[in-house]
């Protein structure tokens, strides 16, 4: 028999019921035997859609904590409350599944790296654009060699009109920002992912606050939108110690015709180049002196035990994960990296306040 592998979920809210609980819930070996929220109706509802028979349900995570049975934690609360959670669940004996961004400030993020470190325990974050079907392709053409020296990117993350409106993703004090931390976070990790590439020298940021009525045509209507105070937008250049530079581009309301949301990007290298915006995957060079370009398809079979067949980035991130609890591995999301993710974001919101570069030892 397979190794169960004991699961409690804190935070039971849009982001659990979206994407964690339905993933995890696919995985045979998978238990989830305890819930947390503030909110009890909805950790109650967690565990009768979800649960084993008998989980236990909580709306204070540090009794959660002191299950021995639990061998695994997700934290998918708001991001101000990601950092002291994670620590105290690696400190409580738990691997740590978070999910993104990894906190609201980069010293946050870095406490958890060295929690981590300190008890031994696995810590990821929740950046599954890394394991889409068409990141997974790239990552292996760029490390073929094919693509030459990567030194030019574009990161993007654009909404037309697309303002999130529920939950507190409106709150600043709760989340930390607008899109730069919002939705950037996903596309920036999977440049740097597939640039290999952990190394900012400087960063220099503007974010806007110029749409006099951001509601109209958002697609999921007003509810706090007119009066939101956070980031509409915000665009980046990053440098980094080898002269490799980056171009972030985020919104979440911008007047722009095409808007490629989180996940998206664009690499150039020395013998060709690549595009991944949304689903579609794109290699461009030159052969025979003439520009070639080639659209990948990645939209294999249904069949779920080939190991080519296209399932969601949710529910592949959430096997990668439970297998590298097993095997004991590595998770594909290093704390480290997203640690780096985290003080990119953070020095993109410093230069735009201060109107100066942020410079990186």
């Amino acid at each position: 028999m397979e190794r169960i592998v004991n699961i409690g979920i804190i935070g039971c809210g849009g982001i659990a019921n979206g994407k964690h609980m339905p993933s995890l819930a696919k995985i045979p070996n998978v238990r989830m035997v305890a819930f947390c929220d503030i909110i009890e109706e909805k950790a109650v509802k967690a565990a009768e859609k979800f649960g084993v028979e008998g989980a236990k349900v909580y709306t204070d995570y540090k009794e959660l904590l002191k299950d021995e049975n639990i061998e695994v934690v997700h934290v998918l609360t708001p991001n101000k409350e990601h950092s002291f959670i994670t620590i105290d669940a690696l400190y409580a004996g738990k691997h740590v599944m978070c999910e993104k961004p990894m906190a609201k400030t980069a010293a946050e993020a870095r406490k958890m790296v060295e929690a981590a470190k300190a008890t031994g325990k696995k810590l990821t974050i929740g950046y599954q654009n890394r394991q889409k079907a068409e990141t997974v392709y790239a990552k292996k053409y760029v490390e073929s060699g094919a693509m030459g020296e990567i030194y030019y990117a574009n990161s993007y993350a654009l909404r037309r009109r697309g303002t999130p409106n529920w939950g507190v993703f409106l709150n600043e004090e709760e989340q930390g920002g607008g899109p730069v931390i919002d939705i950037a976070t996903h596309s920036l990790d999977m440049t740097l992912y597939l640039m290999n590439n952990y190394e900012p020298e400087v960063v220099i940021g503007k974010t806007h606050k110029k749409i006099e009525h951001p509601e109209a045509g958002n697609i999921w209507g007003d509810n706090g939108v007119s009066d939101n105070t956070l980031e509409e937008a915000a665009c980046a250049f990053i440098r980094m110690k080898n002269g490799a530079t980056i171009m972030l581009e985020t919104s979440w309301a911008l007047n722009i015709d095409t808007a490629p949301d989180a996940g998206s990007c664009r690499l150039c290298g020395t013998k060709a180049g690549l595009s991944i915006l949304g689903s579609e995957l794109k290699i461009n060079k030159v052969e025979l002196d003439r520009p070639v370009n080639t659209k990948v398809d990645t939209s294999a079979g249904g069949v779920a035990f080939y190991s080519g067949s296209k399932a969601s980035a949710a529910d592949v991130e959430a096997a990668n994960w439970i297998k590298c609890i097993i095997d004991d591995t590595d998770p594909v999301v290093k704390p480290e990296q997203a640690l780096v993710v985290s003080e990119i974001l953070e020095a993109i919101y410093e230069s735009s306040k201060t109107g100066k570069a942020v410079y990186f030892d």
